[in-house]
């Protein structure tokens, strides 16, 4: 009978003293603190680059053809200075701010239409299939003959440039929402605008995070390709003309100069803007690692 119900011992609890004798957390090496620092890191890169670059232009000995990175930076300084290429970067960043801003709410306005009717979804489609392909460089000419020679024009091939990636991104997004929450959002009574601003958009919003730096980045490089090409809007060059222009006049240490600068907006624009974006955003919610 005992070895079938064997006694059962009574429980007994034994608290733990609380560990005093050293410190539980330890201080990582500061090498290992450093390398953990992103801009540490990308500014080594950029350090690796520069002296690579030196070393090539001081072995190569042709400042018309490559200059060196010290006479790059000295240009650059200079044209700062003079107020000269504050002012082109001043101008093409205004007429990226135009045409950016006017492709995002196109493209916003059309992948809305097509989350919401089968029509707008054919008509996403068969846009996108026909002029997504597209180089926006190749529309200059026409964007020429309809607005003349001015701001217009390059407006025109910015949104074209803009909209046609954001839209594919933003709808897919939508497209991988999950089913929970949508249902969610129709058991909430959500409707149209206010169903896709509070549901869609923040389900998706990684997606169209990566369709804006797209756009951006089609953006920046079709604008400073299209003032090579053009030239001048409305008598004022920005920096694809100022690039432009000091080839013709054979400063190639100012070529590079405006090079470097467009090289720097694009690291200022990622680092500070869509980055931050992204970490008080998607990054906070989880949604990225």
């Amino acid at each position: 009978m005992s070895a079938l119900n064997p006694p059962v011992r009574p429980e007994a609890e034994w608290p733990l003293q609380p560990y005093t004798e050293g410190s539980v957390e330890r201080a990582l090496p500061l090498g290992t603190r450093l390398w953990q620092q992103a801009w540490l890191r990308k500014g080594l890169i950029l350090a690796v680059l520069a002296i690579l670059w030196e070393l090539l232009a001081r072995w190569q000995d042709n400042d018309l053809l490559l200059p060196t990175f010290s006479a790059t930076m000295r240009a650059l300084l200079e044209g700062f200075a003079s107020g000269e290429l504050l002012g082109r970067v001043g101008i093409s960043l205004s007429v990226l701010l135009q045409g950016y801003v006017a492709g995002v709410l196109l493209a916003f306005a059309l992948t809305l239409l097509a989350v919401s009717t089968q029509l707008g979804r054919d008509l996403l489609s068969t846009l996108t299939s026909m002029f997504n392909p597209l180089p926006a460089i190749a529309l200059l000419p026409l964007a020429l003959l309809w607005f003349g020679l001015g701001r217009g024009s390059l407006v025109f091939v910015l949104i074209h440039s803009v909209l046609w990636p954001l839209a594919l991104n933003t709808f897919a997004g939508f497209q991988g929402v999950p089913e929970t929450l949508r249902m969610a959002g129709r058991n909430y009574g959500l409707r149209g605008l206010r169903y896709a601003l509070q549901i869609l958009v923040p389900a998706a919003l990684p997606a169209i995070l990566s369709g804006l730096k797209i756009g951006w980045a089609f953006a920046w490089r079709t604008l400073i390709a299209a003032e090579l090409v053009f030239g001048a809007s409305s008598g004022q060059g920005g920096l694809g003309w100022y690039i432009f222009q000091n080839r013709n006049e054979l400063y190639t240490d100012k070529v590079f100069a405006g090079l470097v600068t467009v090289v720097l907006i694009g690291l200022a624009v990622e680092t500070l803007g869509f980055a931050t974006l992204e970490r008080l955003t998607v990054r906070r919610w989880g949604q990225q690692r």
